[in-house]
């Protein structure tokens, strides 16, 4: 029997809603209500109602004519009708059920090897400027007596004979919207199509065998820790046909016992004297290719940023382009002072003007001296402790 509702609210829709809204809320309802899931009294009718209003909505036309004129603007196609599912076709309901997934026929995969993980060690220097490694590895290889086929030379293969040579198995399952038929791979010939009668006295029929392999791999320049190259075809063969899996190279780089790689940059912290930041000098700092002499101009303060451009690390994308090299100042305080330095360090904070000032005295009858200034002397002194 047809439904009397409005269309809109059976699905539970409004009536501006869109097509995809109206198919997601028909697909909802009919996994919900579908004779062969639910155990619900009515659901078999309940489903047809839902049908029927689907039907009409997801139909343009059909949809426009109900929005002008309700269901006498249906003619027969509609409430009068006897089949909810007439003009709707089954692969547009199946679509909606299952979301696209029909259960037309379809080819089965062609068999694929597995995929390999080789952990690769790289110094500082190797990643940063490229190389080539040799790596050794075992993984199953197509036999080289049977040529891959898993049958003694001499002896042919034979057509499975629960496939009949499809590779796949097809059960059919009667529903009321129909034959609903479910395609598997066949575990007899596994998707072959074909079967041994007399194995590979190598292989034993496996069309495979474990050897030891050797590959030179080339490792691009700027590549970084966790990092992995993909070599395709040259992981596990599969059995009996079909195409090798891949191989995934993975790369762990030593650190750099003085420099921070982030990316493409790279730090470091350069000590520095208190006479070297205020009179400047000339050290050697570490980079990417070895070490690299740099000017430290008088006066530099502490955290202060030298950018030398070009000396980072190649950029794997972008042929020719490097990172940047930051050297980032650390002015060190001395801890421990030898008589003459500090008398010259006493001198310096008497020309910068920063004397001491005479205090009240200890209560053990001492003098306390500088308690209360603020120059260079009291900050060495704080420093030194």
């Amino acid at each position: 029997m047809a439904t009397t509702r409005d269309y809109y609210d059976v699905l539970g829709v409004p009536r501006g809603a869109s097509e995809e809204e109206i198919k997601r809320a028909f697909r909802r309802l009919a996994q919900q209500w579908h004779p062969d899931v639910s155990t619900q009294p009515g659901a078999d009718e309940r489903f047809k109602e839902i049908a029927e209003a689907y039907r009409v909505l997801s139909d343009p036309q059909q949809r426009q004519a109900y929005d002008m004129f309700g269901r006498a603007g249906l003619g027969q196609s509609g409430a009068g009708g006897t089949d909810p599912f007439a003009g709707f076709g089954f692969g547009d309901i199946f679509d909606a059920f299952f979301g696209g997934a029909t259960g037309g026929a379809r080819r089965a995969r062609t068999p694929t090897g597995a995929d390999l993980r080789y952990d690769l060690q790289l110094t500082f220097a190797e990643a940063i400027a490229g190389t080539e490694k040799e790596i050794e590895f075992s993984s199953l290889v197509r036999c080289d007596r049977c040529t891959g086929s898993g049958a003694e030379p001499g002896t042919s293969l034979s057509t499975c004979p629960v496939c009949n040579g499809s590779g796949e198995v097809r059960h059919v399952r009667a529903t009321m919207l129909g034959q609903i038929v479910n395609i598997a791979p066949c575990d007899r010939c596994r998707q072959t199509g074909r079967i041994v009668e007399t194995p590979c006295t190598q292989c034993r029929g496996e069309a495979r065998i474990e050897k030891k392999r050797a590959l030179r791999v080339a490792v691009p320049a700027g590549i970084d820790d966790g990092h992995q190259i993909r070599l395709s075809g040259e992981g596990e063969a599969p059995p009996r046909g079909g195409h090798p899996g891949n191989l995934y190279v993975v790369v762990h780089v030593e650190p750099h016992p003085q420099l921070t790689r982030r990316d493409t940059e790279l730090y470091y912290e350069l000590p520095l004297s208190i006479s070297q930041a205020a009179l400047g000098a000339r050290v050697a700092v570490p980079t990417a290719d070895g070490q690299e002499e740099v000017e430290i101009k008088p006066g530099t303060q502490p955290g202060a940023e030298i950018r030398l451009r070009g000396r980072g690390v190649p950029h794997l994308r972008r042929s020719g382009s490097r990172g940047d090299l930051h050297v980032l100042v650390d002015v060190r305080v001395p801890t421990r002072l030898t008589a003459r330095q500090r008398e010259l360090l006493e001198q310096l904070a008497a020309e910068m003007g920063e004397r001491e000032e005479s205090a009240p005295s200890a209560p053990s009858g001492r003098r306390r001296r500088g308690s209360k200034g603020g120059g260079l002397r009291d900050r060495l002194k704080d420093a030194i402790g």
